[in-house]
């Protein structure tokens, strides 16, 4: 498989694209008004204990408190050791150093942890890791051994303590130097912060991630990845620094693209985006994924569309089935859909139809860079998931909730408003001793009122024994309308 990745520079935001044999397969967007912050590590104060939830709230200097959950909390003294209740834990008004693990998302405030974890190129320094972990991702048992022993090694050389690091999966078949520089680095940062703790007032940073376009280097070049280009010069420039530094085998698929074409342009990342932001994803046989986001969950329905085979019911079913179940893992990682995840796969018949839809699905998502957990087909064909969210979704990120539907994604007919407007009138009119009335509305409204309508507007005023006089509004949605006392 081979990968490229396309990094796009403006002044107000920062777009990464991976490219995978050709097509977009993930678009990370980051603006600097509202930069990410995952990652980051504060020292927070403690504002509320949640007993019955088992939660506390952290002030960290955001415009809401982030939230803290008692398995997300390591203990830092011998007394709280074989303690779980977060009354034990925390107290109001304590500091606390944390680390966010996950962005403020809708209505939601930050989540917190207490197990600060630091990445680098191919190590994790946990400072409470009391062992060597080892990414699950490498296979090779003797690899593993291989990479537990040069780390533990290592550690214990440096201050007689065993583990605090974890081998990334990139770590797989680096030699023990390169290691032991990664090693190095992330022990200087870790003992930087803890000395800017020191002085750090409540609230404060202690510790900002890499942005976007740095953060792309360190976790998503792999050795597939063959070329990563970025239309910036300046950002080229620190990105040449950056690995030359940390990934000196990679420093030369970094290039500067200097064409008039935008970057994007390329592999048709703005039709990707476009896409993205539809309900609809097309299938290549003619079917078709809907797409839902709630706050609950997300939803994917899968339709057979145009597509009819050319056997039976059952094999066009199975065809289609098979051709989504990989549709929907690039959509999920496209869109960076997460959480609990429901795909209603069109019923089969064939239990071994229903295996291979699975496998498919499964063998897809392991490319996946976000974690996820997936369950066996029911026996309605649906299909329950997670996926890791620690960033708001693509359509998050681009889009606000439409002012004329609320969110709701429908709008109340031209009728139902007319018939809204009766009711007010006569209302209206019981109420308050006026000679006539102003209605302002919806040209499409209005237009209904003068035509289809106008004889129950009629019958209306001669009712109520005022004069009904309509003026259309073009600013007005077709729910939106006023009804002025004259």
């Amino acid at each position: 498989m081979s990968e490229e990745i396309l990094i796009n520079i403006t002044p107000p935001e920062t777009r990464v694209a991976l490219i995978e044999n050709g097509v977009v397969q993930e678009v990370i967007i980051e603006r600097s008004s509202s930069r990410g912050i995952v990652g980051n590590i504060y020292n927070g104060r403690v504002c509320r204990v949640l007993p019955g939830m088992q939660a506390a709230f952290v002030e960290i200097g955001l415009e809401r408190a982030a939230f803290l959950h008692a398995s997300d909390i390591l203990p830092h003294n011998s007394e709280q050791s074989d303690s779980d209740n977060i009354t034990d834990l925390l107290r109001e008004g304590e500091d606390v150093i944390v680390q966010v693990t996950k962005d403020p998302l809708g209505t939601k405030g930050a989540r917190l942890t207490t197990g600060i974890s630091i990445p680098s190129r191919y190590l994790v320094f946990m400072p409470s890791l009391s062992v060597v972990g080892i990414s699950q991702k490498i296979d090779d048992e003797d690899e593993r051994q291989r990479l537990r022993e040069a780390i533990d090694a290592a550690t214990r050389g440096e201050d007689g303590r065993p583990g605090r690091f974890i081998a990334r999966t990139v770590a797989e078949g680096i030699d023990e130097e390169t290691l032991l520089q990664d090693m190095r680095f992330l022990t200087r940062l870790w003992r930087s912060i803890k000395e800017r703790l020191e002085s750090a007032k409540p609230r404060e940073l202690l510790h900002e991630d890499l942005p976007l376009a740095m953060r792309a280097l360190r976790d998503l070049i792999s050795p597939q990845v063959e070329k990563v280009r970025i239309d910036s010069r300046e950002t080229w420039h620190k990105a040449q620094q950056f690995t030359q530094k940390l990934i000196p085998d990679m420093a030369t698929a970094v290039e500067y693209y200097p064409g008039e074409r935008p970057i994007f342009d390329l592999y048709g990342v703005e039709d990707e985006i476009e896409k993205a932001l539809n309900r609809k994803a097309e299938l290549k046989s003619g079917g078709y994924l809907v797409i839902d986001q709630t706050e609950a969950m997300t939803t994917i329905d899968v339709n057979t569309g145009a597509f009819v085979g050319h056997r039976n019911l059952e094999e066009t079913i199975f065809k289609t089935n098979l051709e989504a179940a990989q549709t929907i893992c690039r959509q999920l990682r496209l869109r960076n859909l997460g959480g609990i995840i429901i795909v209603d796969f069109i019923d089969m018949q064939d239990e071994e139809h229903k295996r291979q839809v699975l496998r498919t699905f499964e063998k897809c998502l392991a490319h996946d860079h976000a974690k996820t957990k997936i369950t066996e087909v029911s026996s309605l064909g649906l299909v329950e998931m997670t996926r890791k969210r620690t960033r708001e979704s693509l359509e998050h990120v681009l889009c606000e909730t439409c002012p004329h539907c609320d969110g709701r994604g429908s709008l109340k007919t031209a009728e139902t408003t007319c018939y809204e407007i009766f009711r007010e009138i006569l209302r209206e009119s019981r109420q308050f001793d006026v000679e006539s009335m102003l209605i302002l509305a919806s040209p499409s409204v209005v237009e209904l009122l003068l035509d289809e309508e106008s004889t129950n507007l009629a019958n209306l005023e001669e009712f109520v024994g005022k004069t009904i006089r309509l003026q259309a509004e073009t600013l007005y949605s077709q729910e939106h309308y006023d009804i002025v006392l004259l």
